[in-house]
């Protein structure tokens, strides 16, 4: 059998006496798109960031196609192949939308994101993120400034930097939140497409969209995995039915 191309063996980050994921272990497959779910409060977030590596764990592992990546910084595991998107928009507001893309693509060559050179001047890397600006839908939105843009235009250029870095795997945290039904098909339809190209972890509250969408599901409830299978077989779990009882998200 052909190893995941992401293992998380007992992974643990307690803040204080709070245990906020408790040896969470789950793996995923290369071309897959995983979902994880859960009630508000299991841990879904704190789990992305652990991934990514905005947070540190203190106990348990994380492999990234064999490769021991716990100790790794964001930046490098960037460079392995990981990108996220956030719950809460992360842009440069004051550049213009192609410059927060240009930026994402001269980061994926190693430069430190402390340190990024202006890009205003440099052609090959604006014809890259112009042309990833075209394929989330931004593309005539590329002169105006990030902050200017609606709240669902701010999560499509998120999910245009994210994958600018020329990831293996996805980390997409919550892309949906907040947006109207319109601005959410647009999403879901950029999603269906790029679950072709990229293997993604995808955490989201919307349910249609999640078993819509998602290959394989995780079930997350304070902070451990109860259940993992296809949708059908989520939907059939009585352990997660009784986790969701009185939501009424997955009938």
């Amino acid at each position: 059998m052909t190893a995941p191309l992401l293992r998380v063996e007992k992974l643990v980050k307690r803040f204080g006496a709070l245990v906020v994921t408790d040896e969470l272990s789950l793996d995923v497959r290369a071309g897959e798109m995983h979902a994880v779910i859960g009630p508000n409060g299991a841990g879904k977030t704190t789990f992305i960031h652990q991934l990514s590596g905005s947070l540190s764990s203190q106990a348990g592992r994380i492999l990234f196609d064999d490769a021991d990546i716990t100790h790794l910084d964001m930046p490098q595991r960037v460079r392995r192949g990981l990108a996220r998107s956030f719950q809460i928009t992360s842009i440069l507001p004051g550049q213009t939308v192609l410059a927060n893309v240009a930026l994402a693509v001269q980061a994926r060559s190693g430069t430190s994101f402390r340190f990024l050179r202006a890009v205003d001047h440099e052609a090959p890397l604006n014809d890259a993120a112009a042309a990833i600006l075209d394929r989330v839908g931004l593309g005539a939105r590329k002169g105006v400034r990030a902050g200017s843009l609606s709240h669902g235009e701010k999560r499509l250029l998120e999910i245009a930097i994210a994958i600018a870095t020329a990831p293996r795997l996805l980390l997409l945290d919550e892309p949906l939140a907040g947006l109207g039904q319109e601005e959410a098909q647009v999403c879901i339809q950029l999603l269906a497409a790029l679950k072709r190209e990229f293997s993604i972890i995808l955490v989201e509250h919307d349910m249609d969209a999640v078993f819509q969408l998602a290959d394989r599901i995780s079930v997350l409830v304070a902070g451990r995995v109860i259940a993992t299978g296809t949708p059908d077989e989520i939907r059939a779990n009585a352990a997660v039915r009784q986790a969701y009882l009185g939501d009424g998200e997955l009938d």
